[in-house]
């Protein structure tokens, strides 16, 4: 799969989609191959953020024990993904649509794809554009959730099962992701 077909992902149910469809990565394939090394992006950004930026980023920020705090949220992302791909799975099911448990994983490792990566923008010390990153990586992971489901379930477009189907996914994701966020806070 080529980088314009990933990137088109969000955007459209055609084509890359059924592209990892056909290829039926299996589920520890996605755990080892994409969701444990995306994983570990953001606990290694805060790592950095947090001993180097300190209270300069954030008032607060450089007195928090940052070793342990990473080692948690990093597990906590790793269990995130097997709860959300069996939960895709019991939602699709749910709502009378069919998906293979194979890809109900599969949206759970490519959805959170663009937050994993919105870490990244820690490397600047610039609160305003971490937020901002963060707000435009929950859409295009919504986006994603939505496209996926409407491809890997065959539905069309207007379908308003799936729209319903995306909004209880999305739901559970982003309580998930304030979680996560809560944790890191709270060390």
């Amino acid at each position: 799969m080529n980088v314009s077909s990933m990137l088109k992902l969000p955007f459209s149910s055609n084509g890359g989609w059924a592209e990892l469809q056909r290829r039926q990565l299996s589920i520890p394939m996605l755990a080892w191959f994409v969701v444990v090394p995306l994983s570990l992006l953001p606990p290694v950004m805060l790592y950095y953020a947090g001993t180097h930026y300190g209270d300069d980023f954030i008032a607060g920020f450089g007195g928090k024990e940052w070793r342990f705090i990473t080692t948690i949220l990093f597990l906590a992302e790793l269990l995130t993904f097997f709860v959300m791909g069996w939960l895709i799975h019991g939602v699709v099911e749910s709502h009378k649509l069919k998906v293979s448990y194979t890809d109900a994983y599969l949206l759970a490792a490519i959805a959170p794809i663009p937050l994993w990566l919105s870490s990244l923008t820690l490397l600047v010390p610039v609160l305003a554009l971490n937020v901002l990153a963060v707000f435009a990586a929950m859409a295009l992971s919504c986006t994603l959730v939505y496209q996926g489901l409407r491809s890997l379930c065959h539905r069309s477009p207007d379908d308003v099962l799936t729209m319903s189907v995306t909004y209880t996914v999305m739901a559970a994701s982003l309580l998930a992701w304030g979680v996560l966020m809560a944790l890191v806070w709270a060390y």
